[in-house]
């Protein structure tokens, strides 16, 4: 049995956020799940796709986050329990369903789960998603702990279906990957068969259903703001005429530094869990005790501008601060140090801070800046690329996934990057900017996901590129989850089918289509070449499993290579590949066989053929 479906209510169990958000949702009785998988959300998905293969809760890797919420948004709506999960920048692809979908509601729960992504440890940018609260008028709960996490879950699917409308469950990367001890809750039955009952003036959003659509979700709003007031998501603390006010993870920060600063009975504070519709009777009762408040929010000054604007209504002059020189920045995330840094200088409160360590004797740490794996076969694409451009002005269009990493030296191999599936798009823009020539790369996953429209579109529109489409035959940097190229068949699951990417290419009208084995590398840049040359759009289909999932598949049989006498140091094998496994010993090139996969692209580019099949002993 899963480890998340013990149902021992009381029993205390140690958690990622994560796991915690996945126990929450099984406590709820959710039903139906779906996801495009997305750090930092991804083990919420791994952990659910792993109960409904134990259960008869569903789960499905939808192909993007859009088609992730209609799947959930029409299960809700027949009346299951249903949660859809996503990184920040997935709510993106989903907005266009989220929009209208606020006006819909749902007659059965529905929890829209977005992981914001402070700092952007594995992302494109740190946008603040509880503008997507405001701006579609749906509730939203923050978590401010792995433990209030696991109780939010059930609490949003309360809420929903209270107010007969989606609730958007915001968190951010410091609480899914952060781990603690929580207390378990009961696991609800799940209702996993529902009926949907027809009613077009209410789901079939053609405008004049859709006038009234929008009155009713301007009176769940109106509901939400009174269940705000009540809610014991938000609460206070301390006594004094300096105020607080904070969310999600910074209450942590908050609560030591009020510690540290030993101001607890000089400050008082406002934590708000339930800040869309924020609870407004609330706020003007906190402000009205207060002489000077400051608003601890990582990300953008969504509460400051709200509670400003609070004030302002209830004639409250008092100076609420919290962006700015010399307070808190919109970038990144904060940390205690800094919370209690700020405050003690806002309020004027005497710090005592620790002597700092002599770290005088100690050295700086290694830099490891992110790279391919050893063996990667998308390594071996992109110096074919590069092999089989060598004289050409080439624009590099790429996209997100593992090969986004191809930018850096010495491969260079990426110089556009925006959001998923638009290098293609880009690609056809550059195309018919540039007389240069144009070789795009996007990920199978990722071209199943949003890339599909943009090959259509430089088909239809005889654009003159070259798309590399990186098939390594899994969902690779998120970790591995499944893509509909995937065979699912290896992984022993059954009641799949699997997508052909060259069929669909074929069938979206593409002429000319090769697909190449990226370790054979004087036919993939034989392949290239002749793609490259194509006049009009061209595909490539490098296919090669990802070593790591390989090696999880038992599949990995090459043995490593070493670096022999008949080296002579030209040291093309390091300069042009700068595979990991790689390392010098005094001057000399060497290959460490523990990293080594044996895939033998270094000792096809040794021009002395110096590189050779390690011996096994």
């Amino acid at each position: 049995m899963h480890r998340l479906l013990i149902d021992q209510p009381g029993a205390k169990r140690l958690l990622l956020g994560n796991e915690a958000i996945a126990r929450g949702a099984v406590e709820a009785g959710v039903a139906v799940a779906a996801t495009y998988p997305g750090t930092p959300s991804s083990e919420i998905a791994l952990n659910l796709f792993q109960i409904s293969r134990e259960t008869d809760r569903y789960f499905e890797y939808s192909t993007n986050e859009k088609v992730a919420l209609e799947v959930t948004a029409a299960a809700a709506n027949a009346g299951l329990r249903s949660l859809c999960l996503m990184k920040h920048v997935g709510l993106n692809v989903a907005a266009d369903a989220l929009m209208t979908l606020a006006y819909v509601g749902t007659r059965g729960g529905l929890v829209i789960l977005t992981a914001d992504d402070p700092a952007m440890f594995s992302s494109q940018n740190e946008q603040d998603n509880r503008y997507y609260a405001k701006l579609a008028g749906l509730p939203m709960l923050e978590p401010s702990s792995v433990a209030e996490a696991l109780a939010m879950v059930p609490a949003a699917f309360d809420l929903s279906e209270k107010l007969h409308a989606p609730v958007l469950l915001r968190t951010t990367t410091r609480v899914n990957h952060s781990t603690a001890v929580v207390e378990l809750g009961p696991i609800r039955t799940p209702v996993t068969a529902g009926y949907f009952k027809k009613d077009p003036f209410s789901f079939v959003t053609v405008p004049a259903v859709s006038r009234q659509l929008h009155v009713r979700l301007l009176e769940r709003l109106e509901e939400a703001g009174r269940l705000a007031e009540a809610s014991p998501f938000n609460f206070e603390a301390g006594d004094g005429r300096l105020g607080v006010v904070c969310n999600g993870v910074s209450y942590g920060y908050v609560h030591d530094a009020l510690e540290d600063l030993q101001a607890g009975g000089r400050v008082r504070l406002l934590r708000l869990g339930f800040t869309h519709p924020l609870p407004e009777e609330r706020i003007r009762r906190f402000l009205a005790a207060c002489d000077k408040v400051l608003v601890v929010e990582e990300g953008e000054p969504f509460m400051e501008e709200a509670i400003r604007a609070i004030a302002q209504a209830a004639a409250l002059t008092l100076p609420i601060r919290g962006k700015g020189a010399g307070l808190f920045s919109r970038l990144y995330e904060y940390d205690p140090a800094m919370v209690r840094r700020v405050m003690a200088a806002y309020f004027a409160l005497p710090q005592r801070p620790a002597p700092a360590l002599d770290l005088s004797d100690v050295p700086a740490l290694p830099q490891r800046p992110p790279t391919l794996c050893a063996g990667c076969s998308h390594r071996a694409t992109f110096y074919a690329v590069k092999k089989a451009t060598e004289g050409l002005d080439v624009i590099h269009p790429s996209d997100i996934g593992c090969y986004t990493l191809g930018f850096l030296p010495p491969l260079s191999m990426g110089d556009f990057v925006i959001c998923m599936g638009a290098s293609i798009g880009s690609a056809c823009g550059f195309s018919r900017a540039s007389r240069q020539k144009v070789v795009a790369f996007i990920g199978d996953s990722t071209f199943f996901h949003s890339g599909m429209p943009g090959l259509v579109n430089a088909v239809f529109n005889n654009h003159n590129l070259t798309l590399v489409i990186l098939d390594n035959r899994t969902t690779a940097m998120t970790g591995h989850q499944p893509n509909p190229g995937v065979d699912m068949a290896e992984l022993q699951l059954e009641g799949f089918n699997r997508v052909d990417i060259e069929g669909v290419v074929k069938a979206l009208g593409v002429a000319h289509v090769s697909v190449i084995r990226p370790y054979n590398v004087k036919k993939s840049i034989a392949a290239l070449r002749e793609a490259i040359a194509f006049p009009g759009v061209s595909v490539v289909i490098s296919r090669e499993k990802c070593t790591l999932y390989a090696r999880g598949l038992r599949q990995l049989h090459g043995r490593a290579f070493t670096v022999t006498d008949k080296c002579r140091n030209h040291r093309e094998c390091v300069d042009a590949l700068a595979c990991p496994a790689f390392y010098l010993e005094g001057d000399r090139v060497r290959i460490d066989a523990d990293i080594c996969v044996g895939c033998a692209l270094c000792a096809q580019v040794c021009p002395e053929h110096a590189i050779q099949p390690l011996r096994q002993e």
